[in-house]
């Protein structure tokens, strides 16, 4: 007679159960979404992303230096400029916040952790899309890739060691891809927002960011459709032809099946984005007593490494990696 078959005698002490975790976390499985502005004083914090801050440069390379000390793998830089313009030229000015940002890091950290940047123009248009717009309001993809190749060429320039596109550009890794190859940038990471949707859980961060889309615009025209699984591969199997090197999915929690599906079909290193509506969920929650705000945070970053992520963006970084080392 076989012994009857108990499961639960693995899970009996916390001391058995992290040796038997399928899936764990560490503090370089996370990548800090920071955001740098200029004309601040002083660093400002976002009413709607609670502990989160617009950063001056000097206030952003003390949030970088704990990153570093508490062990996180990598930050991703989002730049908030003072005057925008119809084409979203501070993207790719050489002294725009950005890049000056970027310098510092660089100087001052070197490959102490892996330094980002967002690639996109929505944070410094007039009209808030993420790239050229026609006569009639639409976005211009071909028109738009051409900026994308300067915004890339200044941050690799700037010290960038991976650049992130995130407008959903049709061929705009490609685009992204040959501009760096060209002038020399042939070691710098493209990640691409391969599975980037069109969600309502964007808010925060466009607070964080000062974006306005312009009245009776939206961006589901090129950010994939909510109710859409099968066009995410489509998506990023693309991009891996066209030279990404990583790709993400975004956001991560209601898309936890789409990251499975890349997970299973894609070789290269995948990451979500636990993006600013889901990170403000989780705070309000735990403000008002309704849950326990880390040990959710803790839930649903493990959810997405189980699903196939190799690493997550999230404004959880610090936080969560803190806990980690008690």
């Amino acid at each position: 007679m076989f012994p009857t078959e108990r499961p639960r005698r693995l899970r009996r002490t916390s001391a058995l159960r992290r040796l038997v975790a399928e899936t764990t976390l560490a503090p370089d499985d996370f990548v800090a979404p920071l955001f740098v502005a200029e004309g601040l004083s002083e660093a400002r914090e976002i009413t709607s992303l609670p502990g989160q801050f617009q950063h001056t440069v000097e206030s952003l390379r003390k949030e970088v230096e704990e990153l570093v000390r508490v062990g996180v793998g990598g930050v991703i830089l989002f730049g908030v400029p003072s005057t925008k313009d119809e084409l979203g030229s501070g993207a790719w000015d050489p002294q725009g916040v950005a890049q000056v940002a970027l310098r510092t890091l660089r100087d001052d950290f070197g490959d102490e952790l892996v330094l980002m940047a967002d690639l996109c123009l929505d944070e410094y248009t007039s009209h808030g899309h993420c790239g050229v717009l026609r006569g009639d309001g639409t976005v211009d993809n071909d028109a738009t890739l051409e900026l994308y190749g300067r915004v890339a060429l200044a941050q690799a320039d700037a010290g960038a060691s991976v650049v992130a596109p995130s407008g959903m550009m049709d061929g705009q890794v490609g685009a992204i891809r040959s501009a760096l190859d060209a002038a020399g940038f042939d070691e710098t990471i493209i990640l691409a927002y391969a599975a980037k949707y069109a969600s309502g859980l964007y808010g925060p961060f466009r607070d964080a960011v000062g974006v306005e889309i312009v009245e009776g615009g939206d961006r589901k025209g090129y950010q994939q459709d909510y109710r859409n699984r099968r066009e995410a591969l489509r998506e990023a199997r693309g991009d891996v032809e066209q030279g990404a090197d990583i790709v993400m999915v975004k956001p991560a929690m209601s898309y936890l099946d789409v990251l499975s599906d890349l997970r299973d079909e894609l070789d290269v290193p995948l990451c979500a984005y636990h993006v600013s509506g889901e990170y403000a969920m989780v705070k309000a929650a735990a403000a008002q007593g309704w849950i326990d705000g880390p040990a959710v945070a803790l839930e649903q970053l493990t959810a997405v490494r189980r699903a196939g992520a190799d690493f997550v963006l999230t404004y959880f970084a610090r936080e969560i990696a803190t806990e980690l080392a008690r």
